[in-house]
């Protein structure tokens, strides 16, 4: 197989993996939400998780698109990057985000039971350290805006000084921090309850499977530049398969091995605690009249 053709062939297995791991990642976004319909309550899962993943996957969103189709982010890329002028972000990634954006404020929304109508505890709120996180991003990007516009050259369209590419590094950043967070909560509560009831396996099995695809994915495009810088111009993806592999690791673990069994147990209770709620207001409501 000559060079040019060895090069089309990973350029169409890249593709493949491209779209594998969409499908993969985008998959593992459904069974929570219809376990949660199903069940017709959020317990078991950390509302901390879907808040950082609104936050992540609408920057997440913003940051691939600009990579995608605006000229002078393209152009500040390959200013900074003239060995690899051509980002490694791709149409899948784009499309991961903005559909993974749209699920996560699905989710998100089911907590509100004027919403959804679901049973939601009352504990379930989003805790401090999550929401210090969350404004903490927040505001790292408006601060990252105002230097671009006091401290960048030409309004920001100098990429040797504070440029707009700048903003969308830190976009980037901002879903790979929460990446990392979101997944402490719901591993606390699992360990807390000492079991995973309510809360679904299946999206950490798809985010397993998609994290290795996603990274062979960047390894190859990087390959076909002949320079690895294309992984360091692309942290995101890189930290985001990275991150997402072991941590998903520490949930079968808790899944398969540590809580094994527990399932049954803490389901008795929970009926149990259902119905004496249901018996309580029965009571009260026959005393009233």
């Amino acid at each position: 197989m000559t060079s040019p053709e060895l090069e089309a062939f990973a350029k169409s297995i890249s593709r493949v993996l491209g779209w594998a791991y969409f499908l993969s990642w985008s998959g593992s976004f459904y069974p929570q939400p219809i376990s949660n319909y199903t069940r017709k309550s959020t317990l078991g899962l950390a509302i901390d998780f879907p808040t950082l993943n609104v936050l992540g996957f609408c920057m997440y969103t913003i940051s691939t698109a600009s990579f995608l189709y605006s000229p002078t982010i393209q152009a500040q890329y390959a200013h900074r990057h003239p060995e690899a002028p051509e980002t490694t972000v791709r149409f899948n990634d784009f499309l991961f985000a903005a559909h993974g954006a749209v699920m996560c404020i699905v989710c998100y929304s089911q907590f509100y039971s004027w919403i959804w109508g679901f049973k939601v505890g009352k504990t379930q709120r989003a805790s401090k350290a999550v929401l210090g996180i969350f404004w903490g991003c927040v505001v790292a990007i408006i601060w990252t805006i105002l230097m671009v516009r006091w401290r960048g050259r030409n309004g920001g369209y100098d990429a040797d000084a504070w440029a707009w590419i700048d903003v969308i590094y830190v976009l980037g950043y901002v879903k790979l921090i929460t990446v990392i967070c979101k997944y402490i909560p719901q591993m606390w509560v699992n360990y807390k309850r000492k079991s995973t009831v309510g809360w679904s396996i299946y999206p950490m099995l798809m985010d397993f499977a998609g994290g290795w695809l996603s990274l062979a994915q960047l390894v190859i495009d990087s390959s076909l530049q002949h320079d690895w810088t294309g992984v360091t111009g692309n942290p995101v993806k890189f930290g985001l398969s990275n991150v997402t592999i072991v941590f998903d690791i520490i949930f079968m673990l808790q899944h398969y091995v540590l809580y094994r069994g527990s399932d049954k147990h803490l389901e008795d209770e929970e009926e149990l605690a259902t119905s004496w709620d249901a018996e309580r207001e029965r009571l009260i409501s026959e005393r009233v009249t």
